[in-house]
């Protein structure tokens, strides 16, 4: 049993963390955490007099409540990239929100430490899905399909240390896009990045740039940069922190903790600095080093492929052909790309996301909104006769383009809808509540938004104050002259004009 007089203390020492907190002006989030561990500490304290137990009202560590403001801004988003989606042919699937451990695990590299495993149920050992690029190569594969596009918008979960006030949590959305199947080169990588491309012009998010490179560019580079093979993955995965650490640090990593040469570190850092377009596919093509890896040269020739077909695409002014892009995730096999906000003023504390986090303020990138690739080898790993379909796909980085959507729409005191009513039903006169509810069966059954008051006899002023604070633009009202004369008045909120409208016999029209 702890010691009443240490729960009290600590007590204490955490309600002067939540006043500076306060005091300071931080963030909402920061604040809602140090509350949480207020309460929490409380609660140890036991019940109150009549030793009834009290609950800590909160969310889970690493999860969050999203209010209908916040909703409507998600749905507005989804529907956008959902729309994008189908637009580029692709159909919907969904797998369970658990699959089998041994399905995830060896697939993440150095993530695979972050996967939710499940406490034994019926003598299966689960885990929580990390992504949903494994379930869709494992459901591939289970109903031997070997030829789809497909999308799927879902919650993913990833055991990781959060920090709500960077945008990183433990329960997340991921919105996918995959074309699996035999085509010829980089048609289908090309229209992933067109709809990277689209999406992110659409949700007018601010100017941004798609990073592209290649595993077998990566791969090659680091065999002629003197890279032991054995050290591939785990070199790569610190490549993959440059977004977010100087070159030096990243450097240090490599020679420190992972053993590898100064003289091979500073190999990679002359290439992992280089970017430009397809010159530069051209350029190392003709480099003396990287000209003797077949791997870096295939991939260097697909990457001059890419670049002609996002010419047809019209997406070329935005990306850009980047060496130090890694993306540590162990199963892509090829094109890989990531498209980085460049808009300056856009808090960076907002933008964080599970995939990455930011550089410093005084970076031009803001941090990534969508990343993907070319995984080739995944089907095949869940195949009895390891029988591969190449796949390429592409995942939306939703929770960051949430944040940003939320945080301008704060700055902006932007009135966000958060139903889609059309036209409230409304009485002038009392004693009209059937007539009311008819008029509103009415339109409900004709397809139309509608709501009422439930209320007997409202006040006109209060059910016009209704569609003010809600934004419905129209109001149909009802009175007893109107209702002899067979009539109607259908008011537009913001202007107050009115016309009648009559009542038929099947209805009003």
């Amino acid at each position: 049993m702890e010691d009443k007089a240490q729960i009290q203390e600590a007590i204490k020492v955490q309600g002067e963390v939540v006043r500076k907190l306060k005091s300071e002006k931080a963030s909402k989030e920061q604040i809602d955490e140090e509350v949480a561990k207020l309460l929490e500490l409380k609660a140890r304290l036991g019940g109150g007099d009549d030793g009834k137990h009290q609950f800590v009202l909160k969310t889970p560590k690493g999860t969050r409540d999203y209010n209908p403001k916040q909703m409507a801004i998600r749905e507005r988003v989804f529907n956008t990239i959902t729309r994008c989606f189908k637009r580029h042919g692709a159909e919907t699937i969904d797998t369970p929100v658990f699959e089998l451990k041994e399905t995830l695990t060896g697939k993440y590299g150095e993530d695979s430490k972050l996967i939710y495993d499940l406490k034994d149920q019926g003598g299966e050992l689960l885990s929580l899905r990390y992504d949903l690029t494994v379930p869709f190569a494992r459901y591939l594969a289970m109903n031997k399909i070997t030829n789809i596009k497909r999308y799927h918008i879902a919650k993913v979960y990833r055991r990781d240390n959060p920090a709500m006030t960077r945008g990183r949590y433990r329960e997340f959305y991921q919105c996918d896009f995959d074309i699996a199947g035999q085509y010829d080169a980089m048609i289908p990588d090309a229209e992933c990045l067109k709809i990277v491309h689209e999406i992110l012009s659409e949700l007018e998010l601010g100017d941004f740039r798609i990073k592209v490179n290649d595993r077998r560019i990566l791969d090659g580079m680091f065999a002629v940069c003197g890279v032991p093979d054995d050290k591939f993955r785990t070199i790569c995965s610190t490549v993959d922190k440059l977004d977010k650490l100087p070159w030096q640090e990243v450097r240090k990593e490599m020679v420190d903790e992972k053993g590898l040469s100064e003289e091979a570190a500073d190999q990679i850092g002359e290439y992992v600095s280089l970017h430009g377009g397809m010159d530069l596919a051209e350029r190392l093509l003709q480099d003396p080093r990287m000209s003797q890896s077949k791997q870096a040269c295939a991939g260097l020739s697909d990457i001059k492929l890419l670049f002609s077909y996002m010419q047809l695409f019209q997406v070329t002014d935005k990306v850009v052909f980047d060496l130090s892009l890694a993306r540590g995730l162990d199963y892509y096999t090829g094109v890989i790309y990531e498209a980085v906000l460049t808009q300056a003023g856009v808090a960076p504390v907002a933008l964080a996301s599970n995939d990455a986090q930011n550089g410093s303020e005084e970076s031009v990138s803001v941090g990534s909104v969508a990343g993907g690739g070319r995984y080739d080898g995944l089907v095949g790993m869940f195949d009895p006769k390891n029988r591969k379909v190449p796949c390429v796909g592409v995942s939306i980085g939703i929770e960051r383009i949430f944040s940003i959507m939320e945080q301008r729409a704060e700055a902006a005191a932007e009135k966000v809808r958060t139903t889609e009513v059309q036209v409230l039903v409304a009485s002038a006169q009392k004693n009209l509540l059937e007539e009311r509810l008819r008029l509103v069966t009415e339109l409900w059954n004709a397809g139309i938004k509608a709501e009422v008051m439930y209320k007997k006899n409202p006040k006109l002023l209060s059910q016009l104050q209704l569609c003010e604070e809600m934004g419905i633009p129209l109001v149909a009202i009802l009175g007893e002259q109107e209702l002899k004369d067979g009539v109607v008045k259908l008011r537009v909120v913001v202007s107050r004009e009115e016309v009648a409208t009559v009542i038929t016999a099947s209805g009003y029209s």
